[in-house]
């Protein structure tokens, strides 16, 4: 069986399955090179002759983001960049709030 067809059969569900066993791993310093090898998280996928440590991307919050987003400035950046922060004349209305006109001609034809 290869690796990935295991990894399917043990985590059906994907990251929620293996949330509980996934494992941060802090190698340290590489004795070859001296680089300090960035921590990584990873799962174990065992056959019958072999370990697997398979990779897994796992994407961390920075704490200055989350407390950005707690404060509503990052909402208020994604607006005034899209255009979205106000109408132009502080009319807040829709262009057409009358939806009756998207209506077809079916009901018609029950009379």
């Amino acid at each position: 069986m290869e690796i990935a067809q295991l990894f399917n059969e043990k985590y059906p569900k994907g990251f929620s399955d293996l949330l509980p066993e996934l494992v941060k791993y802090s190698p340290g310093v590489n004795p070859r090179t001296g680089k300090i090898i960035e921590p990584f998280y990873a799962v174990t996928i065992e056959t019958e002759s072999d370990i697997y440590l398979v990779k897994i991307k796992v994407d961390i919050d920075n704490p200055e983001d989350v407390e950005r987003w707690l404060e509503g400035e990052e909402e208020a950046e994604a607006e005034e960049v899209a255009g979205t922060a106000g109408a132009p004349n502080g009319d807040d209305t829709l262009p057409d709030d009358n939806i009756s006109q998207y209506g077809g001609d079916d009901d018609s034809s029950d009379s």
